[in-house]
Parts: structure tokens; C-alpha cells; sequence
């Protein structure tokens, strides 16, 4: 069985699967260095991957940005992804795919000749209890003060993380951040509201990373006949939203019932989430 915290567990290294403890990198990795890389996750429901075709795409598009070049295609990672799944027994767990720019004099310049590292592993995550959609999150507002090319999947994640402890030291579940006035996203997830009916959601643009749930409830949305906005939300919609809703890899969809400390609508999971997770149970039962 594989688990992030035990060496023995198999994970992939540069065209090798061996396990976590022989695991080795050069301390001069331009990942360590400089945070030079790039990440993504792909997440299995009962050996089962969900849409890694998109998650795989995203990879490419953020590798191609950046400007790495791995020499892999879409088949070889998904092979590298399906043979780390096939190592894993649990019903759910994830398999995370990380490259930098690889081991180099430390330099700001990119290398001449770099050899990207290329890691994968798989962890196990514990999908949203009906509990959780029930009771559903507390949020809370904060400035995104991140980079603004927040549509690249990189592994420079410290101005998420520091989102993130403002949320555990406030005592919340997450912070939803706004630059200029108008919603990005979460720590981690992206955000969703809806007023009257009607679905809205950020615009996806260099601002907030496209999480693979966003085209995902947006079908979802058409599905149920919700009609779905992508456009700028200011900040006082989303403080008057009838519903708030979260989408990542390990949330799904999640509504939030209290922002900023007080509730959100009736302080209730609202219809427009209720229906959206039906349809959402549908297809992944």
C-alpha cells in the first residue's frame, strides 16, 4: 500500500520507479533553489482517474510556459500515472506529478543544457463526507497579493500558503481573495456564487489557476439547466451571494455557509449547490 509517509512506498524518479527512501535529488535542483517547476494531481476514485486527459493538458500548458521540455508526451505520463496508480490499493488517493528545471549552478538565467527532474508519487486523500456538504466551510477575505500569472501550475506556492495560515490562524476553513476589488480565488480552490439562480465564477485568465472542476461544473451547471456566468465578481456580490461554493482536487464542491463572519444566504447549503451536487454524485457513482 502506498503512503506519502512511508519509505518503502514506490514512487517515480527520472525514469525509474523505486522506493521513497532511494529517492534522491541534487540540493542545487533549480526546484529547491528557485522554486522552477512545475506540479499537478491527478485524483483516483476507486482505481479509477478522473479526467486525466484535462489534468495532463494542464500540465503541458504550464510546462510549456514556463519554457520546460521534458521529451515526454501524452501517453508517456499517463503511462507514468497509471503505472504509480497501479502500485496503490486505495479507493482514493491521488497521483502527483512534479518537473523543475533540474540541477544547475545557481543562477536566475535558465541553464543552457538543463535535465528536468521529473517525480511522481501517489498520496491518499479521504473524499468530502456527507457531513461536510452538510455542515459546509467558513471563509473570510483577504488581498491576493500573490504573482499574476496564477494560471500556471507552479510549485512557487508560497504566497498560497501563507493564504492558507491566515485561514488557520483566523480559525476558518478558507480565505477567498480579491485583487482590485473583484474575486480570484481560494488558497487552493477556486470560488463559485450564486445569486438568483444564476451561477457565477471568475473569468479564467492570468488571475486564478483553471482548476479541472471549473469546466466541470460548468457542464454540471448546464446540466441542471443553472445558468452559469464567467465574468469579474466584486467584492460586494460576493458578501451579499445567496450561495458560495469551493472546487478543488480533494473539496469537489463544497458550499460555504458563513463569509467573513456571517452566514451566507440562510447560512445553509443553498438549491443551487444542492443540484449541482447531485449531478456531481451522479457522475462519479
Amino acid at each position: 500500500m502506498i503512503s506519502d509517509v512511508d519509505g518503502d512506498s514506490v514512487v517515480y524518479l527520472n525514469g525509474q520507479f523505486l522506493k521513497l527512501a532511494d529517492a534522491k535529488i541534487s540540493v542545487l535542483d533549480r526546484g529547491f533553489i528557485f522554486g522552477d517547476g512545475i506540479y499537478e494531481v491527478v485524483p483516483f476514485y476507486r482505481g479509477k482517474p478522473f479526467r486525466m486527459a484535462e489534468h495532463l493538458a494542464r500540465l503541458q500548458r504550464s510546462l510549456a510556459s514556463i519554457g520546460i521540455d521534458t521529451g515526454l508526451d501524452t501517453n508517456a505520463w499517463q503511462n507514468i500515472v497509471l503505472e504509480l496508480a497501479s502500485k496503490c490499493q486505495l479507493p482514493y488517493f491521488t497521483v502527483y506529478l512534479q518537473v523543475t528545471r533540474g540541477p544547475a549552478k545557481r543562477d536566475h538565467a535558465f541553464p543552457k543544457a538543463p535535465q528536468p527532474t521529473v517525480f511522481g508519487m501517489t498520496s491518499p486523500f479521504t473524499p468530502p463526507t456527507a457531513k461536510q456538504r452538510q455542515a459546509g466551510l467558513t471563509a473570510m477575505s483577504i488581498p491576493d497579493i500573490r504573482w499574476l500569472r496564477c494560471e500556471i501550475k507552479s510549485i512557487s506556492l508560497l504566497g498560497n500558503v501563507l493564504a492558507k495560515q491566515q485561514a488557520v490562524e483566523a480559525g476558518v476553513d478558507e480565505v477567498l481573495q480579491f485583487r482590485d476589488g473583484y474575486l480570484t480565488e481560494g488558497a487552493s480552490c477556486n470560488v463559485w456564487i450564486a445569486r438568483n439562480g444564476v451561477l457565477a465564477a471568475p473569468p479564467l485568465d492570468n488571475l486564478i489557476l483553471e482548476g479541472i472542476r471549473y469546466r466541470f461544473l460548468e457542464e454540471l451547471a448546464a446540466k441542471a439547466q443553472i445558468p452559469f456566468e464567467s465574468r469579474r465578481i466584486s467584492e460586494d456580490e460576493v458578501a451579499s451571494a445567496d450561495e458560495i461554493m469551493l472546487t478543488s482536487a480533494t473539496k469537489e464542491v463544497l458550499p460555504v455557509v458563513q463569509f467573513n463572519g456571517k452566514p451566507v444566504g440562510t447560512g445553509k447549503p443553498g438549491p443551487v449547490y444542492v443540484a449541482l451536487r447531485d449531478a456531481y454524485d451522479q457522475i462519479l457513482s
